[in-house]
């Protein structure tokens, strides 16, 4: 008996560890993709990192809280087949500064505006992650006339609609501690990581805190996206913002996570691309 306790002891810990599932992984970040049409503009009181991709209607990517520009490099190719896609770094983020001004919704997505002035765009569309798809929300909600339609992934509307310890799931972390690593990479001032963070996690206590009245005045084209298993955000608060913002459509990707656009590009441009009307 204990030759076969310890026989099939064996063969257990010779089992091969499971592999995670897509949704509990965090792909690379792509390497910055090489164009001749980027620089620092001059906007709002700051210099904001911008690249330009593509030919066709303006698109503008926005990326999530803590990260740049980069993470957009599996979506660029496919998207810029059919459109001009324009990057930026949110202020503080990635290559663009930041100033003393209290972090805000309002005064990044004023930021995008202003970028879009300097390179004369009278009117995009806008795929945005985390906060950058609140940046969508909000400027179709301020901003009507310069938005054209909102791909609002893993958007939330209320700072009740956000998960009590994200910070904790392993993959958040894991994204974490990479973004801080990035920032001491990519910023112009690199040994503040502490300081950013602070100044825009006063932001996160309490914004965005949009009315349903607020959101029922949003009259752009609108696609609620999230990933099935978002560490982030709740299920039910993303069903409730489609619900609530008139016509928006609701889709949520399978097998994937906060990070979907890492974890499955494939279906994130398909989806991308069909919400454009170019699939």
């Amino acid at each position: 008996m204990r030759k076969l306790v310890l026989a099939a002891l064996l063969v257990v810990l010779t089992l091969p560890a499971a592999a995670a599932e897509l949704w509990e992984t965090l792909p690379p970040t792509p390497a910055p993709i090489p164009t001749d049409r980027q620089g620092e503009a001059a906007v709002n009181g700051i210099r904001v990192h911008y690249a330009i991709y593509g030919q066709g209607s303006p698109v503008v990517f926005l990326h999530g809280g803590l990260a740049n520009t980069d993470y957009w490099g599996n979506q660029v190719p496919a998207v810029a087949a059919h459109h001009t896609v324009i990057l930026m770094d949110s202020r503080g983020h990635g290559r663009s500064t930041r100033d003393a001004r209290p972090y805000g919704y309002d005064l990044m997505a004023d930021d995008v505006v202003a970028l879009l002035d300097e390179l004369k765009i009278p009117k995009a569309d806008v795929v945005g992650w985390s906060d950058g798809a609140i940046l969508g929300l909000d400027l179709a909600l301020r901003h009507k006339d310069r938005v054209g339609k909102v791909f609002a992934f893993a958007a939330n509307t209320q700072t009740s609609g956000v998960k009590d310890g994200v910070e904790t799931n392993p993959t958040f972390a894991a994204y974490i501690e990479r973004a801080g690593h990035e920032y001491s990479e990519l910023s112009a001032t690199p040994k503040d990581y502490d300081a950013f963070v602070a100044q825009i996690s006063k932001m996160w206590a309490d914004q965005p805190n949009w009315t349903d009245a607020e959101l029922q005045t949003i009259d752009t084209p609108v696609w609620v996206v999230d990933g099935d298993h978002d560490e982030a955000i709740k299920r039910e608060h993303t069903e409730y913002i489609a619900a609530t913002v008139p016509h928006a459509g609701l889709l949520i990707l399978p097998n994937v996570s906060h990070f979907a656009f890492l974890q499955d590009p494939k279906l994130f441009n398909f989806a991308i691309l069909h919400f454009l009307g170019d699939e």
